[in-house]
């Protein structure tokens, strides 16, 4: 694998490849284009990620909140790319990001049915702290904190 081309989502293209990564992965919260653009008003990084020009995958991190300052780092790669070290280029890009904007916790968020998501989460250090349905829905997700993460 050559290294990704990992950007941060600029104008209304990148944002809709962002929007369909996401929704790929995550369909039981597909998102519209006006909720992309709600998340990047609350300040979360969307970044994309490709391959020479091919879309491979996109990330999410949430800037550090509450008194633990816990950042969100999320990092989601199209099934036909996986297992070619792009989930590892966007996660420690998100790393990154959630260090340099004063995270002293990061945590994720997986779909339960996702389990390569929760392979890949679990691998890298993350334990699961919390299991939830979201109301009216009947996917399961959960919350994995990285424990060893310092800032």
């Amino acid at each position: 694998m050559s290294d990704p081309r990992i950007e941060t989502v600029d104008g209304e293209a990148m944002r809709e490849q962002w929007r369909h990564v996401h929704n790929v992965i995550v369909p039981p919260a597909a998102m519209t284009p006006g909720e992309v653009l709600e998340r990047l008003g609350r300040g979360y990084r969307l970044e994309n990620a490709y391959d020479g020009d091919v879309l491979v995958g996109c990330s999410t991190v949430r800037p550090p909140a509450g008194e633990d300052a816990v950042a969100t780092v999320i990092a989601r790669v199209l099934p036909e790319h996986r297992g070619r070290g792009f989930g590892a280029a966007l996660y420690e890009a998100g790393l990154g990001h959630a260090r340099a904007a004063g995270a002293r916790a990061v945590e994720t968020v997986v779909l339960a049915a996702n389990e390569d998501g929760v392979r890949f989460a679990r691998a890298r250090g993350f334990d699961e702290v919390e299991r939830y349905v979201l109301p009216g829905e009947s996917e399961l997700w959960l919350t994995l904190r990285l424990e060893t993460f310092s800032s």
